[in-house]
């Protein structure tokens, strides 16, 4: 008999053992508002203080953790609700932006401090652009003077590039729009962003991030008009803003038009309709001959996709450009209008480069289609042309503009216009 005890069956394998650092912390914001209610109270109103208070206490606060928090206290004097209230069962401070000096000295000074923070603790930048966006929903839970502070620290953050415009987004909120904050607080948010900078960086940030052409919808949609914005900011002393706001609809309208006018060219629509159809928008959007006639040369070289070979796109833009020559000729009465094709048409051809060469050859054909005069080719050639490809360009105009200024001089010349134009479009076909 085996007297030996029977080993009982045991588990194998590692246990481990959880890392102190690896173990799900709960989150309570309490002890850390109090340490920074504590710090903000001993700086007071001294901001300096304050910077040097915040850019030590990252060592040994919980920054990352507790974003939120930090940046509720420095602005509200303690963490906030939703809707924007103080939670009542929180430690406050009297030291924060709500409680500063209205005036643009003090929010200066405030967004420094919140730079040299952000520039300390580099991971707070995206906490710190949520928490802004968080503060403009919540506009309507602060007073006036709170709104007007914030507008104008919001204001000079944007102008030294510490958030992104896309902030802006907030303030389109329904509720926001509908009851007028959106508007009042974009007025002093605006002022102090361009008292900073000014409005061509104003409105590059807001090209950027594809705010320029949404401004409008700082109001609600009943008073959505050009003319409403204008006025609303112009008498708040924004002209600037005004002037922006119209130029970018402007360019929304004609880029609506030009789209309109290309897929009508494209579907063949008759040439009687397009010029109808063209000068109604044209008195529309109030615009002049100048720019309509730009927008006419886009959409006509847009509607056509156009051979890769250099040797067969001048033939192709020759009889393309003659099929629309009536509606060209409809929009360039004046001499102005003339002068702004033939920019285009020199801008055109230098940014294609296939067209380099066909330059000469569509002037003639526009000559020759009474779109264009010898007056405005004159003048081109002399002295209105563009530095885009000058050498080449006024080299191939050079025998048909000495051949204008004999006509001028003495029209009795062997040569008429006439059989100069066909003799030049012959070589073209032949070419």
């Amino acid at each position: 008999m085996n007297n030996q005890k029977q080993q009982k069956p045991t588990l194998t394998g590692q246990r481990f053992k959880t890392r102190k650092r690896d173990e799900k912390e709960r989150f309570d914001p309490t002890q850390f508002q109090e340490s920074i209610v504590q710090g903000l109270n001993q700086t007071g109103t001294d901001l300096e203080a304050v910077a040097k208070f915040l850019d030590a206490s990252g060592a040994k606060l919980d920054y990352r953790r507790y974003a939120e928090t930090l940046f509720d206290i420095l602005v509200a004097g303690g963490m906030l609700a939703p809707g924007g209230t103080l939670s009542d069962d929180m430690t406050r401070t009297e030291y924060c932006l709500f409680t500063a000096q209205e005036d643009l000295e003090t929010m200066q000074a405030y967004a420094q401090v919140f730079n040299k923070l952000i520039r300390r603790y580099k991971y707070l930048e995206k906490g710190f652009e949520e928490e802004i966006k968080k503060l403009l929903l919540f506009l309507k839970g602060f007073t006036e003077s709170e709104r007007n502070k914030l507008a104008m620290l919001t204001g000079i953050l944007l102008a030294n590039g510490s958030i992104s415009a896309s902030i802006l987004n907030s303030l389109f909120n329904e509720n926001l729009v509908k009851e007028g904050v959106s508007a009042a607080f974009a007025v002093k948010l605006f002022k102090s962003w361009i008292n900073e900078k000014d409005i061509n960086s104003v409105a590059g940030s807001l090209r950027k991030v594809g705010m320029d052409n949404r401004l409008m919808e700082l109001f609600p949609a009943n008073k959505r008009s050009c003319e409403h914005f204008s006025k609303y900011f112009t008498d708040a002393g924004l002209k600037e803003l005004s002037d922006f706001a119209r130029n970018q609809q402007s360019i929304g309208a004609r880029k609506e038009l030009q789209k309109e006018l290309q897929e009508q060219m494209s579907r063949g629509d008759p040439l009687k309709e397009i010029i109808a159809f063209t000068r109604e928008e044209m008195k529309k959007a109030n615009l002049s001959e100048q720019a309509m006639i730009s927008i006419i040369w886009t959409s006509v070289m847009s509607s056509v996709e156009w051979n890769k070979k250099e040797e067969l796109v001048t033939e192709q833009a020759i009889k393309h450009l003659k099929q629309y020559s009536p509606l060209l000729k409809a929009f360039t009465s004046q001499g102005l209008s003339e002068l702004s094709l033939l920019l285009k048409i020199q801008e055109y051809c230098y940014d294609n480069i296939h067209f380099m060469k066909a330059f000469q050859k569509i002037v003639v054909l526009l000559y020759k289609a009474d779109v264009l005069s010898e007056e405005a080719i004159l003048k081109w050639y002399t002295e209105a042309h563009l530095a885009k490809g000058k050498s080449v360009f006024l080299e191939q105009m050079k025998k048909f503009v000495e051949w204008l200024k004999n006509a001028e001089e003495g029209k009795d010349g062997e040569i008429t216009c006439t059989s100069w134009v066909l003799c030049v479009l012959r070589s073209c076909v032949q070419s």
